[in-house]
């Protein structure tokens, strides 16, 4: 008997394998490429909202589980996915550089930002107020990641490469069964597909619509990321990712010409140089309205298990939940409120 089948091979799928195999435990992972939020995801670890200058939600301590678990995640897979990469805010006024000055004096924040601004950082990108440097910030390779994971799994024949039929589930008294699998718990990391799970959907799983455009723009030679109206994401060979949208009621996973016309249109307030577009991605964000990730135990159903709704922020979330998951349910740890499932459930 299995000890537990996870549904799902995102980034959360794949903490939550991670710290199972860890600790020694018999897994199968299924994975239809359905759900494409974590392939397409710009990648960036930042620990503060830039629109606000505060820290996002527990973003200290994430921080601190998430660049040692990337880490061994290279060692094991041999492959680069993690690098530094300073993240520039540009300033339209003087109000947002005072902004972050009084941002710098709040304990939580004075490590992440850098009080010596930067008033000119690339040729193309013209400020009359500066720009701030964010501290602790870098890009993981999320597509790489998720095709170099999937390839371990199926080395080490952990890996099923279909869609999981939610209707040929059963639940046993000593965990579950599925098909020719047997398993004594089921933890589903579904992003977005959440919402056809027949043992989940009761959740407000919110779907966020994100777009990027790539552009290629030899004279921008531009090395860091930087923050406007838009984010601008340094990819290699004189590409750039531009983006991302957020768009609550499209749940349409495809592309969209007025996504596209919208970041050109932001874009070209931001860089003054000539670009061209070459490539529009777009997914599916899992989020919960309240914003924070939806983690626990069924209410009736001991054996299953979800781990889900990181957002748009599931590069820094998905590591340190996935710890809690299952130090909760191996260690009978408990969950913290704010992302336990039960804050949803009418006892």
């Amino acid at each position: 008997m299995l000890d537990y089948i996870i549904v799902g091979a995102g980034l959360s799928g794949i903490a939550v394998t991670e710290e199972l195999l860890s600790l020694g435990k018999q897994v199968l992972v299924f994975e239809d490429g359905s759900q494409n939020s974590s392939s397409v995801a710009g990648g960036l670890y930042n620990p503060v909202i830039l629109k606000r200058f505060t820290l996002a939600w527990n973003a200290d301590v994430q921080l601190e589980i998430a660049i040692p678990f990337y880490k061994r995640l290279e060692d094991k897979l041999g492959v680069e996915i993690i690098e530094q990469m300073p993240v520039y805010r540009k300033f339209s006024s003087v109000e947002e550089q005072n902004n972050w000055f009084e941002a710098m004096d709040k304990p939580q924040l004075m490590r992440y930002l850098d009080g010596d601004l930067v008033p000119h950082l690339n040729p193309a990108i013209p400020s009359d107020f500066s720009f701030g440097r964010v501290l602790g910030t870098g890009r993981v390779n999320t597509g790489r990641l998720i095709k170099n994971y999937k390839g371990y799994l199926k080395k080490e024949k952990l890996l099923v490469e279909e869609a999981f039929q939610h209707k040929d589930l059963k639940i046993e008294s000593d965990g579950i069964s599925y098909r020719n699998s047997k398993s004594r718990r089921i933890i589903f990391c579904e992003g977005f597909g959440m919402k056809d799970n027949p043992f989940f959907n009761f959740l407000p799983l919110h779907g966020n619509k994100g777009e990027y455009i790539i552009i290629k723009a030899p004279e921008l030679k531009l090395e860091v990321a930087v923050k406007s109206s838009v984010f601008i994401l340094p990819q290699g060979n004189d590409l750039y990712k531009v983006g991302a949208t957020y768009d609550n009621s499209d749940t349409d996973p495809g592309p969209t010409l007025k996504a596209k016309e919208t970041l050109i249109n932001q874009l070209k307030k931001l860089i003054t140089c000539d670009f061209e577009v070459i490539d529009q991605i777009s997914g599916i964000r899992p989020a919960s309205k309240d914003r924070k990730p939806l983690v626990g135990r069924h209410p009736q159903h001991p054996a299953l298990f979800v781990c889900n709704g990181f957002g748009s922020r599931g590069v820094l979330i998905a590591p340190a939940i996935a710890r809690d998951l299952v130090n909760h349910i191996e260690n009978n740890d408990s969950l913290d409120r704010e992302i336990d499932i039960k804050r949803f459930i009418k006892i």
